[in-house]
């Protein structure tokens, strides 16, 4: 038996072979059970995502060398995505037995990602193995390391930081907003623009307890939509200077080319708050907030640089707690290791104890009839003898069989258990 994996992502792939290769929420079962009915498959997974395409099996051997089974399953996905022909081989990343369970663990735990310590990846994850679970996909092996890689990544969350730092600019401008305010579940959020990127900015506000948003635009329709999707209220971009106090966040993202808000806006603005500050994110280029903003007492003013300094800083402090991250992931991967040896190997111990058993009955009950009477102490004397007899016979090979599986890898442990299964006729 052996795990395997066959992979696409944004390490092997560029996003258009990712999207021909991708498997829709709605076509999933249908892949799950294809995947069932492929030959030598007895287990098998698949995860789908914008960056990944996974398909996990655990099959029989190949007969065709090492790639037989990996092969097997390119031309699976193939079947299952629709594809005329096999997608190129040098699109993929295939591995086997030990490298499956690391891979997994460091996906689980977000290691692999475009962005290291992104939380969704998990989540994914855990739905792939559900849907595995719901078709019957899913047996001992699976049910064995995919929980061991959700326990891994629970310690990675825990016990690093690797997630404590915003790494997008729209996270980066909630950061800023919490330090520079605390809460924020009083605060109002001012949207000049209906650009993408100052609308995400906005959300993340929203979603993190921000009480209400005001969106101005040129346009004014567009500002009522965006208002109107987020249960704001819109105002026409003429009136910024009579309501731009109302704001504690002012998020700028359009294309104007001159600034929107001046330092005497500011100023005006800040006057009429009494002292409370203001926030101004100018995602904008060229700018729309002036420069010399900051130089007021209470203004906080960041520019699209300004962000992107807080995101590569962040960034390089998530590297840095990665490298705590692969400690622990070897940590988890050697008690999974060892469980699944000690797994492996019970039933072999099991067998051949009781294959032991059983000849030495047998042969006592053949000799027994030959010795005539004995006293219950002379009985109980050669029960214990062949026993302790047997015991001691065993007691080295076993003791071998364990350290060996302990040092083999996978595919020689598999080797040695039908060795030993050979030669005890287990």
């Amino acid at each position: 038996m052996t795990l395997q994996l066959l992979g696409i992502s944004h390490h092997s792939a560029s996003i258009d072979e990712r999207e021909r290769l991708a498997i829709p929420p709605a076509g999933l079962e249908a892949a799950l059970r294809l995947l069932a009915a492929e030959r030598g498959v007895r287990e098998g997974l698949i995860l789908s995502t914008c960056n990944r395409v996974e398909v996990v099996a655990h099959t029989d051997d190949g007969q065709n060398g090492d790639q037989g089974p990996a092969l097997d399953l390119r031309h699976w996905l193939a079947r299952a995505t629709g594809l005329d022909a096999a997608p190129d081989v040098s699109l993929f990343y295939q591995l086997r037995g030990d490298e499956v369970a690391r891979h997994l663990f460091r996906v689980a735990s977000s290691l692999d990602s475009v962005v290291v310590g992104e939380p969704q990846i998990l989540g994914q994850l855990k739905h792939a193995y559900a849907q595995a679970q719901a078709v019957g996909l899913v047996g001992a092996e699976l049910d064995a390391l995919l929980p061991r890689a959700f326990h891994a990544a629970k310690r990675v969350r825990a016990e690093t930081g690797i997630a404590a730092h915003p790494v997008s600019v729209s996270q980066a401008a909630v950061d800023l907003a919490r330090q520079i305010f605390g809460d924020l579940s009083h605060k109002t959020v001012l949207l000049i623009g209906t650009g993408a990127m100052g609308s995400i900015a906005a959300r993340y506000l929203l979603r993190q307890g921000a009480a209400r948003l005001l969106v101005t635009n040129r346009t004014f329709t567009s500002a009522q939509a965006l208002a109107a999707k987020h249960h704001g209220e819109a105002f026409p971009l003429e009136q910024l200077r009579e309501r731009g106090e109302n704001a504690d966040v002012i998020i700028a993202c359009t294309g104007s080319p001159h600034p929107l808000i001046t330092k005497a806006d500011a100023s005006h603005f800040l006057a009429r708050r009494r002292g409370r500050p203001m926030l101004f994110l100018d995602l904008a280029v060229p700018r729309d907030v002036e420069p010399s903003v900051h130089q007021l007492e209470n203004a906080f003013v960041y520019n699209v640089d300004d962000l992107d300094r807080v995101v590569r800083s962040n960034l390089d402090e998530r590297a840095q707690e990665a490298v705590a991250a692969e400690v622990i992931i070897e940590a988890e991967l050697r008690q999974y290791a060892e469980r699944r040896q000690a797994r492996d190997l019970a039933p072999t111990l099991a067998a051949l104890q009781a294959r032991a058993e059983a000849m030495r009955v047998a042969e006592w009950a053949r000799v027994r009839g030959r010795l005539g009477p004995l006293t219950q102490e002379q009985e109980q004397a050669a029960e214990a003898l062949t026993r302790s007899l047997m015991q001691k016979w065993l007691h080295q090979p076993m003791v071998q069989l364990k350290l060996a599986q302990l040092e083999a890898g996978a595919a020689d442990r598999d080797a040695l258990l039908q060795l030993v299964r050979r030669l005890f006729d287990l």
